[in-house]
């Protein structure tokens, strides 16, 4: 194509929904897609041969679960409002309040759905402070010593989140922090939800533990349900964004290659983590080469004067119109894009197994336009 576009590949997709269900099956667990990584919602009738439920943090993708999953959510949200409140119950099967002014405030109206707190263990292994939700002054969660000795009768769960792209050993030492702090509790709930960021598909995630630390925690708490909501692990390397050239620019010496797609519209978290994304055919280096030829940054289209990264080495000169391929663009990024600047998303398609690439959806102007509508 000769636009940008999102491939989300079906072969990749299926895999990682083969291992995860196999997961899920081995540890007698629940393993759920978090809309917050992953909402194509057009790829639900493969997903829902896999899985049986979501996760939704609002009412729009409360709604999404509901209306296009076909599963009410499991629903957290940090700030429920009067507004919202009784549609987002419509559309959920559990409620997570993130405090307990908050479950005071909405829990009569919480008929008919499973009620949580989200609980700070004050522990996380995430280095990125933007994503750490457990840095002193968060805003997220109840710490142990805000908890009463007995919770009201209507709370039926626990929700904790403080993971991020990791590995089960990180889990299996938050989990030590969990317990001491919060198992005193357990004996009056009916389920736990870890959270997400289990990257489990990730080819060095350590599987086995991960089974073996849920059937041990099954072991010792056998009546709680054990529910696991990551985004990331569901469409982790499923597919690429594929950009072009659109011109080449040079001054003192760095040269951009400026493309079609851009930073801080289409993928917002290089910026924001920071991460370097692989580039297909080329080697992300620290800073250009007076001895190798084709080093370039790269450049978004946007007027943000910081819409770049860099710098990448490729084996050959760059032409305008040439293919540039971010791999691994799928999850999080497709969920994060926006219109800054009149900048349309990239399209959207899927490759089916049998090698054909279908158009899920393409963006322009009427997009644009009725977001400020």
């Amino acid at each position: 194509m000769a636009t940008p576009i999102y491939i989300i590949e079906e072969q990749r997709l299926r895999r990682n929904l083969t291992l995860i269900a196999d997961v899920a099956a081995k540890a007698d667990i629940e393993i759920i897609l978090a809309f917050k990584a992953f909402a194509l919602w057009k790829t639900f009738p493969i997903f829902r041969e896999y899985i049986h439920a979501t996760t939704a943090s609002s009412l729009s993708e409360a709604r999404l679960a509901y209306e296009e999953f076909g599963a009410p959510a499991h629903t957290f949200s940090p700030a429920y409002t009067d507004e919202e409140i009784d549609e987002i119950i419509h559309c959920s099967s559990h409620l997570t309040f993130n405090s307990l002014s908050q479950y005071e405030r909405f829990h009569g109206r919480a008929k008919d759905v499973s009620i949580g707190l989200r609980i700070n263990p004050e522990y996380s292994e995430v280095e990125t402070l933007l994503y750490n939700p457990c840095v002193p002054g968060t805003r997220f969660g109840v710490t142990a010593d805000q908890l009463p000795e007995q919770l009201p009768t209507d709370i039926e769960g626990f929700h904790c989140h403080c993971h991020c792209e990791s590995g089960a050993d990180v889990f299996q030492r938050t989990l030590v922090h969990i317990e001491e702090k919060f198992a005193k509790w357990f004996p009056q709930l009916k389920w736990i939800n870890f959270g997400g960021g289990h990257l489990m598909t990730r080819k060095d995630y350590d599987v086995e533990l991960l089974i073996s630390l849920m059937q041990d925690f099954h072991r010792r708490y056998p009546w709680l349900k054990v529910i696991l909501e990551p985004g990331s692990a569901f469409a982790w390397q499923t597919g690429p964004l594929v950009s072009h050239v659109v011109d080449i620019v040079e001054d003192k010496g760095i040269r951009t290659a400026i493309l079609d797609v851009s930073f801080t519209c289409h993928m917002p978290d290089c910026l924001e983590m920071p991460y370097y994304p692989d580039v297909r055919g080329a080697e992300h280096v620290d800073e250009p080469s007076h001895t190798e030829p084709y080093t370039y940054r790269l450049g978004g289209n946007s007027c943000l004067s910081g819409d770049f990264m860099g710098y990448w080495q490729f084996d050959h000169e760059l032409q305008i119109g040439e293919e540039v391929i971010f791999e691994d663009m799928i999850h999080y990024t497709t969920v994060k894009t926006n219109m800054f600047n009149g900048i349309s998303h990239p399209a959207i398609g899927m490759l089916h197994s049998d090698g054909k690439l279908e158009i899920l959806r393409e963006f322009g102007y009427e997009d644009y336009k009725n977001r400020m509508d």
